[in-house]
């Protein structure tokens, strides 16, 4: 695994949990961050003690400093493995989603959290479960998994499958990476992200140059849709690209729409992932 996919995450908001990590935490207890005075009497810890703020105290008490406890968060990949996702002019956009999980499980295990994946096409993939653990291997395992996947035949994806996944995360706090082309029916992917309320949801929109982008010349152009298994023929001019690139534009603002809605920014990738860019995104996200 090359350090060159590690990418650096953080959660905007605080986290629960008591497990010692990396994030900032709400609990109070080991910790650099200062968080309150209390009396000696409820935090018998003599270590602790702020002479300062006693002698200021008006009741007289002994205080003591408490901190926050920075914690680890569960990170779980919810993956896309429908046939649209086996496409890719260079490498297929799961082969790209390989190279992402590869690079999540190396920066959890740095982060000291534990990472799992769970994976969908038209139903859930519980073939492709891994679930989340504290491993230096952990990556490298999902990763395999998905690239195996991509060398199979693919089958018609769906929100029904997402919607089964999300149901196993439903009311569970942590850090959920959606990766997914969102080449299906958005209407139901408002109630699936109420079942994610609990979590922060990172949508990653994994899109293919090919596909975003028609071709220069004219010409015919033979397509084939990897999800109902339709071809047909197209002749590629000037109006086709202009629709083309609406079209595309089209379903760029949509999907920013309904993520927008419930705060979420998502990150798009095309082509290759890109750790730095990533990492961008959260320092932005924390800014």
């Amino acid at each position: 695994m090359s350090s060159l996919h590690e990418f650096h995450y953080r959660l905007p908001a605080r986290a629960g949990g008591f497990r010692p990590g990396s994030h900032r935490g709400r609990s109070l207890g080991p910790g650099q961050e200062f968080a309150t005075h209390v009396r000696l009497f409820d935090n018998p810890d003599p270590r602790r003690i702020d002479l300062r703020a006693s002698l200021r105290n008006p009741r007289q008490d002994w205080l003591v400093r408490v901190y926050r406890q920075r914690v680890s968060v569960p990170v779980h990949a919810v993956v896309d493995v429908s046939a649209s996702m086996q496409f890719g002019a260079r490498a297929s956009k799961l082969q790209v989603a390989a190279d992402f999980l590869e690079g999540l499980g190396h920066s959890a295990f740095r982060a000291g959290d534990p990472v799992g994946m769970l994976a969908f096409d038209a139903t859930e993939r519980s073939d492709l479960w891994l679930p989340a653990r504290h491993s230096r291997g952990a990556g490298h395992a999902m990763a395999r998994l998905l690239r195996e996947c991509a060398s199979a035949p693919g089958h018609a994806g769906g929100a029904q499958g997402l919607a089964q996944v999300a149901q196993r995360l439903a009311d569970r706090p942590g850090l959920v990476f959606l990766v997914s082309d969102f080449h299906w029916d958005l209407q139901a992917l408002d109630g699936i992200l109420d079942l994610l309320a609990h979590a922060h949801v990172v949508p990653l929109i994994i899109w293919d140059p090919a596909e975003t982008e028609p071709p220069p010349g004219n010409g015919l152009l033979a397509v084939h849709d990897a999800e109902n298994g339709r071809r047909r023929t197209l002749w590629v001019g000037r109006s086709l690209r202009v629709g083309w690139r609406a079209a595309v534009a089209r379903r760029r603002a949509r999907l920013d729409g309904l993520f927008l809605a419930r705060g979420l920014r998502p990150v798009y990738i095309q082509g290759a992932f890109e750790a730095e860019a990533l990492s961008r995104y959260f320092l932005e996200a924390v800014a």
